[in-house]
């Protein structure tokens, strides 16, 4: 390594990456179909590999896990790096780990379209409306003038309660009724839906807790019931088994230091700082709880598969598991795009998901018709019925501002540039240099996206 590379990699906390990565990389090629079977070719499954390869020699990125589908054929089910070890803190001396296509990964936010499409499950069944007010299920919410704050509002992130108070103990994560207690004790920042900001934690534990008191159930066997089990999911719930917890990937806090504005941005909507949250996630306890909000752990081929299912109309390998009444508004947007409170960028939500748009978007150019979620600004899981894609990015480098952005841009627009359809928007894209300045814009605003 020549010392420039040394100061580049201490400056921006990155990985050490040898120039050949086929020793770092593992696929389920069984699961592969052939390009052609998905309507595609082999340049294009290579050219969407490669951005997936060049985001790992960003350095920011101990572990890569990436599913494709395509048409509802897996494209590509690889993995590179590790995952465990190599991380910026770990000693020479620490043991690597390979990651693989099945390594479970905690998903941070993205857990919160699972959280939703719970709150959908039990509007499918008639136990409530979205319509129906949190203080209906949750009657201490209604303290402090948000009795007529809806589901509806909580789930679509305009609740009034985006944050919990500054000085919050991070300890309170793990007594599930305290953090109730203080949440429903919160007082609303806008009235009745009035303002749009990510509600990063306190939305996903009302809604399991309003789970809890429809069901008689935490929202821990309700998933296990209805999705993980009936589609044969090994991961895929809030947390893992106690036995289960030395395999969870390694999350380690990556890319250059956090300082203000950012910084304050970061905590206002955590919190605790950056640092912290990838610390607490990594501890055993953080998978032995239920975080509605932040602690679904799945695999990369996992998460494909649900917004797979989502992309069939709730069906996936001939079970149906939710309606399709129940798609369709779940991926119906709630508001046009708008300025979020939080993240301080424009946003676009539907009941639950967040939404694509055109020129650009979060999904990439030409995403109107995408909706998915990401997870700790670095985890980015979609569907995109235009393109008929469902797609899983599993990273474990946590990063707000590093050496990433440009290849992640370059990612987003190479996958959309490769799956696009005839007649979509997506067949005429230009060169990625036409596409680059916005979405480095875009992914530099795109603050606390946890």
């Amino acid at each position: 390594m020549t010392l420039i590379d040394s100061l580049k990699s201490k400056v921006f906390r990155t990985i050490s990456v040898p120039d050949d990565l086929s020793l770092l990389t593992t696929r389920d090629s069984l699961s592969e179909a052939e390009p052609a079977d998905a309507a595609m070719t082999s340049e294009g499954v290579d050219a969407i590999w490669s951005s997936v390869e060049d985001l790992y020699r960003s350095g920011i990125f101990p572990g890569i896990s990436f599913c494709l589908r395509r048409k509802g054929r897996v494209v590509i089910n690889r993995a590179i790096g590790h995952s465990h070890g190599n991380g910026p803190q770990d000693k020479p001396d620490t043991q690597k780990v390979l990651m693989t296509p099945d390594t479970p990964v905690c998903q941070y936010s993205a857990s919160k379209a699972v959280t939703a499409m719970m709150i959908h499950f039990l509007a499918e069944q008639k136990a409530l409306s979205l319509d129906d007010p949190v203080k209906k299920f949750v009657p201490e919410f209604a303290a402090n003038k948000k009795h007529e704050i809806t589901i509806h509002h909580l789930i679509s992130h305009h609740g009034g309660i985006p944050t919990p108070p500054a000085d919050v103990d991070p300890e309170i994560l793990y007594d599930h009724e305290g953090l109730v207690k203080l949440i429903c004790g919160l007082k609303p920042t806008s009235k009745n839906g009035g303002s749009m900001a990510y509600h990063a934690v306190t939305g996903g534990v009302i809604m399991g807790e309003i789970v809890r008191r429809v069901t008689g159930k935490n929202i821990r066997e309700l998933l296990r019931e209805t999705i993980q089990e009936p589609l044969g999911f090994r991961y895929f719930n809030y947390g893992v088994p106690d036995d289960e917890i030395h395999k969870v990937a390694v999350n380690y806090d990556t890319g250059l230091p956090l300082v203000f504005p950012l910084s304050t941005i970061a905590k206002r909507a955590l919190s605790v700082s950056w640092g912290d949250v990838v610390r607490i996630s990594n501890e055993p306890r953080f998978m032995q709880v239920i975080i509605p909000a932040a602690n679904l752990v799945a695999s990369a081929d996992e998460m494909s598969q649900f917004y797979q299912m989502l992309l069939n109309g709730g069906e996936l390998n001939g079970k149906r598991i939710f309606k399709s009444s129940t798609i369709c508004r779940v991926v119906a947007p709630v508001s046009k795009m708008w300025f979020d409170g939080t993240m301080v960028i424009p946003m676009r939500y539907s009941e639950g998901l967040m939404l694509g748009a055109s020129p650009v978007g979060m999904w990439g150019p030409y995403s109107e018709s995408a909706y998915g979620h990401i997870g700790f600004i670095n985890i980015f899981c979609w569907a995109d019925p235009a393109r008929d894609i469902s797609v899983s990015l599993q990273t474990t480098g946590k990063s707000l501002i590093g050496t990433h952005i440009g290849p992640l841009a370059r990612f987003l627009f190479t996958v959309g540039r490769h799956c696009s359809m005839k007649g979509d928007p997506g067949d005429e894209l230009g060169s990625f240099a036409s596409f680059k300045a916005p979405f480095q814009k875009m992914l530099r605003k795109m603050m606390i996206g946890v």
